[in-house]
């Protein structure tokens, strides 16, 4: 008997990602977040490894423009060079969140449009998520219930030397809301990459803590 990863349907690669991610509202109308991320291989050239590939810290600042719309700017830089994968990388981000619950579910709508500055080029990308979380006891979260959050997201890459890129990404978390001010979460998160050019299949396992400070 013999397993082969290989075998499920073209995948690529699995990927871990774990975050750390600090909340605060400095205001009823301005919040701001940061994030510290790493991402690391743990299946890749048709085998089980460990390999860093990059470092993330990034900062949002949001503002509450009224009960269901936020406007958000971000700032983001991508480390590779320690771990020679490849181009370090500045990002700056402009999002736009709308949002709406009913009978305890929360729907939400999420544009983005991202500068991404690496080293030979900067590649304009659109992305647009659908996302859809709900407690998983009653209607209402309370401290020590687990809750769901599920997303689908379409990415449309343009940069000057290479053809348009569009990928897509589904993914699914459980989280858990374990004091007044931390959660954590886990899921996996499937994304089809360049797919209108040579498809990429990857599987990224998730881990996060969101810490409201």
């Amino acid at each position: 008997m013999s397993l082969s990863i290989k075998a499920q349907d073209g995948l690529n690669a699995i990927i871990g990602e774990s975050a750390i991610s600090l909340n605060h509202n400095a205001s009823k109308e301005y919040s701001m977040n940061f994030a510290f991320r790493s991402r690391y291989f743990l299946y890749d050239n048709e085998r089980f490894q460990y390999q860093q590939q990059q470092v993330d810290i990034y900062h949002f600042s949001t503002f509450k423009l009224n009960f269901n719309h936020k406007l958000s700017f971000g700032i983001y830089y991508r480390n590779r060079d320690w771990f020679d994968t490849g181009s370090d990388e500045l990002r700056f981000t402009e999002q736009f969140n709308y949002t709406k619950q009913k009978l305890g579910v929360r729907y939400g709508h999420r544009f983005r449009t991202e500068q991404r500055i690496l080293k030979n080029k900067t590649i304009f990308r659109q992305r647009y998520r659908f996302a859809v979380d709900f407690p998983l006891n009653g209607e209402k979260l309370d401290i020590g219930e687990a809750y769901l959050v599920s997303a689908t997201e379409g990415l449309l890459s343009l940069s000057k030397p290479d053809k348009p890129e569009t990928d897509l990404r589904i993914s699914t978390q459980i989280g858990w809301q374990i004091t007044e001010s931390l959660k954590l979460q886990t899921g996996l998160e499937h994304r089809l990459e360049a797919f209108n050019l040579v498809a990429k299949n990857n599987l990224f396992v998730l881990t996060s803590a969101i810490f409201k400070i």
